[in-house]
């Protein structure tokens, strides 16, 4: 199996090898998701050599704190910005509540589909934990600090009335890995289409359990957000994972700005999709990818992206 990490690297210094020369006659795009160890980072170099392959585009892709950070800077964003993020947090965001309290917007537009996001309990193998309710007594780190990641693992432990029963890690999510190998903690929260890279390799060097809820327990999950679902993660997607893990997910989409213009657009989403068969040949996180998905990411669709879906036969419902 390759390796993701090398799969990375290649493809990074692929779309840093850009001529001058072709840089000005391109549109310049940027990509931005979730952190350098996050399975949604490398979704986003696949997606940026794809559009580096048309000669219509120069790409770039940042690092992000996560799908919070993106939707901040999406009002702010000009030009071609390619972001993910659930669509909840637009939901949030065009109401202005939870993190976007009392700032109000609403400039994302649907391009495409991304893989769901899952979560992904880790424990120590040698920490006592196997299952959910175990979490009690433990030092746990819900997630990055201001992240979607960080508001639905709290979600959910409060949902299993286990919030007051850890000690919550004043650590970052990009340190909990260090912190696990440390023994400093005993289990943190991720969310990440699976595998999750630094998980994989986290996994390959340290004894770690990935945790299954319960069907009960993830029958309450389910009912905080009606967008989520089920989301068995295979054996043997982690070294030393003998058994499936049942969690849950939530859909994440990819979305540009009412400053995105409609060539690029239609471009974008083209080349996504009659891409995606062969970059689920690289990466098996895109084989549940398909159109009909697109009718949950909420935003209003770009019109660049409606009318590739409009020339493919696929329908844009009307937004809730």
């Amino acid at each position: 199996m390759k390796s993701i990490r090398m799969a990375l690297l290649g493809a990074v210094a692929t779309v840093l090898a850009v001529g001058a020369a072709d840089v000005q006659a391109q549109e310049r795009i940027t990509l931005k998701s979730a952190s350098s160890t996050s399975s949604y980072y490398v979704m986003m170099v696949q997606l940026a050599e794809l559009l580096r392959e048309t000669g219509d585009f120069s790409p770039t892709v940042e690092e992000s704190q996560g799908s919070v950070q993106n939707v901040m800077e999406s009002r702010m964003r000009q030009g071609n910005f390619l972001f993910t993020t659930p669509p909840s947090l637009l939901r949030a965001a065009a109401a202005g509540t939870g993190p976007f309290e009392d700032q109000a917007f609403e400039t994302a537009r649907t391009l495409f589909v991304m893989p769901y996001v899952t979560l992904q309990i880790v424990a120590r193998a040698d920490s006592g934990i196997e299952t959910v309710s175990d979490l009690a007594g433990k030092t746990v780190v819900p997630g990055g600090t201001g992240t979607f990641c960080e508001g639905r693992t709290r979600a959910v432990l409060d949902a299993l009335d286990l919030t007051d029963a850890i000690d919550t890690a004043d650590i970052e999510l990009s340190a909990a890995a260090n912190a696990m190998r440390n023994q400093r903690i005993d289990a943190y929260s991720t969310c990440s289409a699976h595998p999750v890279p630094g998980l994989v390799e986290l996994a390959t060097t340290t004894d770690v359990k990935i945790i299954s809820f319960s069907e009960e327990e993830r029958e309450q999950i389910l009912a905080l957000d009606a967008s989520s679902g089920p989301i068995t993660i295979a054996a043997g997607t982690y070294n030393g994972q003998d058994e499936d893990v049942h969690t849950v997910g939530v859909p994440v989409g990819a979305y540009g700005t009412e400053n995105m213009s409609d060539d690029a657009a239609y471009a974008i989403v083209k080349t996504f999709w009659e891409n995606k068969d062969r970059l689920a040949g690289d990466q098996p996180w895109w084989d549940g990818v398909n159109e009909s998905l697109v009718q949950y990411l909420w935003a209003e669709v770009h019109p660049g992206a409606a009318r590739y879906y409009e020339e493919i036969g696929v329908t844009m419902p009307s937004r809730d």
